[in-house]
């Protein structure tokens, strides 16, 4: 893929890019380093070609299969607060979808893992991925309910589905002091989330943000 592609002209240009980095500033995201991020990563690139002229909206969009690639905000939201009590070593996210959100996670963090159920989604989000060489991530088609115990314990989850309730299983693979955003809810607007495990205790700490849109945490896997 050229430079051209990568870096965008027109509603993808670099001059769009930074009004949204704007937009999400005047929102409240203040991290600077996930600012950063957001303004590099091509986000053109997780979309079909006729949606790519949308990408730098703050705006979710489709990308098939029922799925959407989140709001730009929420994406930098709950980045930001998976990172709010310090650096995350190793992250787990439920949901790869697009891979953009897995694209920011890459940059930020030492090591990613993702679990998608649709087939076809991870697919294009392993070729991604690799197209901007992001080397510290690993793909799973797998059931995002149950997480990823192979790999446990996480001290960051990150999901971007919603399911009902919190699964007991996401809980048991956080690391001592982890940090799970998740929003929570099963109607059209759901509860975000962050879930802090009280060091190596049993007890986690909630509290919601904000209220927000995701698609529902499904069972099941999809080829």
């Amino acid at each position: 893929m050229n430079s051209i592609e990568l870096g965008g002209i027109g509603m993808t240009s670099q001059r769009t890019r930074e009004r949204l980095i704007q937009r999400l500033k005047e929102q409240g995201v203040s991290n600077q380093r996930v600012l950063d991020v957001m303004r590099v990563t091509p986000r053109h690139l997780f979309l079909d070609e006729a949606l790519s002229h949308r990408a730098y909206e703050d705006t979710a969009l489709p990308i098939g299969y029922g799925q959407t690639l989140s709001q730009p905000y929420i994406v930098a939201l709950m980045t930001e607060l998976l990172l709010s009590l310090g650096p995350r070593r190793k992250v787990l996210e439920i949901g790869t979808g697009s891979g953009y959100q897995t694209a920011i996670l890459a940059q930020l963090v030492d090591q990613v893992y993702g679990v998608e159920r649709i087939k076809p989604l991870i697919d294009k989000a392993r070729a991604r991925l690799r197209l901007l060489g992001l080397r510290n991530v690993r793909l799973a088609h797998s059931d995002g309910g149950f997480g990823w115990s192979e790999n446990a314990p996480y001290d960051g989850i990150l999901s971007a589905a919603a399911p009902n309730m919190v699964p007991d299983e996401l809980l048991y693979q956080l690391a001592p002091d982890g940090v799970l955003v998740i929003p929570v809810g099963s109607g059209e607007v759901q509860e975000l989330r962050v879930i802090t495990r009280q060091g190596d205790s049993a007890n986690f700490e909630e509290r919601v943000v904000e209220q927000v849109r995701f698609v529902p945490l499904l069972s099941g896997l999809s080829r």
